[in-house]
Formats: C-alpha cells, structure tokens, sequence
C-alpha cells in the first residue's frame, strides 16, 4: 500500500531538495564570481567561506519548503499553487539573507559577500525546484497511470458526492487514486455505478478498517444519513486511516468554502464571490478596458473586412444589438456583426437557432463559427456592460425559463458578463447542456482570481475562436 512508502518517499523528495539547493548555491557562485564573467572588485571572500554557509543555508531552506507544505503529498493539486508556494518560500529565504547582511554591518564577512550572488541564487533556486518538482511529479503520475503507486480508497455512503467523486477519479487516472468499493445502508450487495461496486453496509466498517488494507476513507454520505456520520467518523478516527469528508450539499456551497470562526463554531457562507471585494472589482475593470483598447488596435483590420463583406452581401444594419440580462439582473444591448437576415424583432426572442438555419447568411455562418461576430462586444466591455472574461449573458426570455428551470442560475448575475468563459473553453458554447455550463460559471465564479482570468483568455485562442456548434 501507499502508506508503507510515503515515508520514504518522503525522504527522497527531501534529500532531492536538497541536493537541488546546493546545485543551485554552487552554479550561481560559479556565475556570479567563480568563473570571473561578472565578479565584482569587492568581492574578495574565497570559494570556502561560499561553501561554508550552505551549512546553514539548505536546513534553512528545507524548513521554509516544509512550512509552505512543499512535503506534503498533492496528488490532485495543480502545478500553479506548488509554484506559488517555491516562490513564496524562496522569497522568504532571500528576505532572510537580506535581514542578514544588513544586521551583519561592517565585518568583512557580511560586507563582502557577493549581493548579486544571493539575487541570483534566489533565480536559480526557484527555477530548479519548479523543473525538479514536475519532473517529480510527471513521473509519478506516469507511474499511476499504468496502475502502479495506488492509494487505496474505500467510500462511505452512496450520494452525489460519491458520484461525482468516483467521475473525477476515473477520469484523472494519474491521481493514482483506487476505489476499493463502497458502504451503504440503503443500497443492495453488488450495485454500482461505474464499475466501482456496494461491498457491504456501514456497519461493516470496523472489520474492513481492522484489516488495514486501506490507505484513505471517504465520507460521501448522502445528506439524509448524516445521523451516522458521528459514529463513522469516530470509528475512522480509531483505526488511524487517513479520513475525509466529501459533503453531499456541496451544491449548496462554493468548492473553496469562506469560513468564518465565532469563538470556535465554525460558520461556512453559502456563497463567496470574490469579485464583490471592491478592490478585485476594480483591478479586474481595469484590466478589461486596457484589454478591450488592445484588442480593438489589434482586430481592426477583421473587424473592417467583416463589416464590409456584410454591408456587401445582405441588405441591413452591419451591427445587431440584442438584449441580454447582465450585472445584477440588468437588461442592456449587447452588440453582434449582424450574421442573419434581417427578420422581425420579436420573431427572434425565444428562439435558438439550429443547424442549417435558412435565416444565417452565407457570411454570417463564416463569422459566428470562428467568433468574429463576437468582436463588437468590446465596444460593451469598454462601456461597462461587459468584461473580457465572465459567464456569457442570455436573453430575458431564456433567464426567466431556465431560472425557474435550473437551480442556482441566477448566481451568474452576480459578476459582470463576459466575451468569454470557463463553460466556452470547456466545449460549452451554442446548443449544448445549460446545467453544464453553469456548473462552470459557479466555479469561475467561486474561484476567481486574476490569474485565472489569464489562463481563461490565453486558452481561449486554442479552443474559444472555432465554435463548432455554432450554426
């Protein structure tokens, strides 16, 4: 089992680590002063005294590695965060080595030690453990794609938390995650969803936990049995298997629950939206208009040819302004290269448009499949009614159906609509499920920061143009 080799694997990674550090130490002096390329008059100190504070410098730096939780085992977490957490520690260490030599003052040590060496020991260090860390980490889950480093997982409890839990593990192998089967009281020996089998009731727990065969348990307990969740917990807790809790109401609440704490009760809010912190509110504006003027100089040229060839080959207006329900619930006109025949204003209202629709101009079928329609919607990102990235808006007459229709639709209100999205990226664009695309706009929602903004608009120019259903 997993649990016989963590610990040392453990001690792997952190004998890596710090090999990788005085790689690191050592290359950056060869650079800085070694080789004589950049070395400066004043520094004077000999390769030993270099060498010498590595004593000091890897357990330093091995420390910070374990309190930004660089050790701990991250089999579904995303490179981003690992690297967030590389910089943070190195950023840590290099403040360290500046607080140093400043408090060092005149001796000679302190005085001329090689500023430009430390700076670019912080460079070279956080590069090198970022390369050896996915290199780390694209073994592993290499590894546990063909079957091998497995964590074995035993569920509690059948729900749409168990279910949603066995979709992601069975579509991220990598994870190296196997589920062993599952308890339920409700549910007959031998039914399963997914390959993944009803071995027993929860009242079995304690023998399967006494023959320590499982490295983790999951309670997915559907929100009806939550009576029992006490006593599994407690039984979990006695047999030291590693426990976690997937809540069946987690379509109630955000992936990254805003918890408050009074006086030590716990209080989770049922939904966080960053974007109503004025300051990320005001950042994220800022970025869309100086985005939206970028763009506009840059798809000029597109944009005039496509009026053109429209005001040449169909009679009417080259723009078409449509309404849509954006912030807050409010209506406003959101622009669109006209790529339909002129027709009569409410004949259009609710209705969607289908494959080989007559009304689409031969012109217009061109543009909306590779979204150049969509570019006179800067022109609304500009005015505030839109932003660069966000849920795409929809028409009134399809927000009061599918508000009545779908639950929680409404909370894509709550951020400002976007030219594209988290859903669009995702294939979820034209005439495909509205439940799915939701669940993506919740989680941009949820999820927000700047950074995924960038990640939303740097894909969008692999998967966002080409829009195959789009007709």
């Amino acid at each position: 089992m997993i649990k016989d080799n963590q610990k040392r694997l453990n001690r792997l990674h952190v004998l890596l680590d710090a090999l990788v550090i005085v790689a690191a130490y050592v290359f950056s002096w060869y650079i800085m002063i070694g080789s004589g390329w950049f070395r400066a008059a004043n520094e004077v100190l000999g390769p030993g005294i270099y060498l010498g504070v590595l004593v000091a410098v890897v357990p330093v730096y091995l420390l910070l590695y374990g309190f930004f939780h660089l050790f701990t085992p991250k089999r579904a977490q995303g490179r981003r965060q690992e690297f967030a957490n590389i910089c943070k520690a190195n950023l840590v260490g290099l403040s360290m080595a500046g607080l140093v030599l400043y408090l060092g003052g005149k001796n000679p040590y302190f005085q001329h030690f090689s500023r430009r060496m430390v700076m670019f020991f912080f460079l070279a260090n956080t590069v090198a453990e970022t390369l050896e860390r996915n290199l780390i980490r694209s073994s592993l889950r290499a590894i546990r794609a063909k079957g091998y480093n497995q964590k074995h997982v035993l569920l509690v409890g059948y729900s749409r938390a168990a279910e949603s839990y066995i979709d992601r593990v069975l579509a991220n192998p990598a994870w190296g995650y196997q589920i062993r089967g599952i308890l339920d009281d409700h549910r007959h020996y031998g039914e399963n969803y997914r390959g993944v089998r009803v071995i027993g009731s929860t009242g079995n727990l304690k023998k399967i936990l006494d023959m320590n065969l499982l490295d983790e348990i999951a309670i997915t307990l559907s929100i009806k049995d939550y009576t029992g969740l006490e006593r599994i917990v407690a039984e979990c807790e006695k047999s030291g298997v590693h426990t976690k809790f997937i809540p069946d109401y987690n379509k109630f609440i955000p992936t990254r629950p805003y918890t408050e704490d009074l006086q030590g009760l716990p209080v989770i809010n049922i939904r966080h939206v960053p974007l109503s912190n004025p300051l990320n509110a005001t950042v994220k504006r800022g970025v869309d208009i100086f985005g939206a003027l970028v763009a506009l100089a840059l798809f000029s040229p597109i944009m005039l040819g496509a009026a053109a060839l429209i005001k040449l080959t169909s009679p009417g207006p080259v723009i078409y302004s449509q309404e849509r329900v954006g912030l807050h619930n409010r209506p406003f006109k959101m622009y669109k290269f006209r790529s339909m025949e002129v027709q009569a204003p409410g004949r259009e209202k609710g209705q969607w448009t289908t494959p080989h629709d007559p009304r689409v101009t031969p012109i217009g079928r061109l543009i909306r499949s590779t979204s150049v329609d969509e570019m006179p919607q800067l022109f609304n990102v500009l005015v505030g009614n839109m932003s660069l990235v966000g849920p795409r808006p929809e028409r009134p007459f399809f927000v009061e159906r599918f508000k009545e229709e779908i639950p929680r639709y409404m909370i894509k209100h709550q951020v400002r609509p976007g030219m594209t999205g988290w859903a669009q990226i995702n294939g979820y664009r034209g005439d495909t499920s509205i439940e799915k695309r939701i669940e993506h706009d919740l989680y941009y929602i949820e999820n927000w920061t700047m950074g995924f903004d960038f990640k939303i608009l740097f894909l969008t120019f692999f998967k966002g143009f080409i829009n195959k259903n789009a007709y």
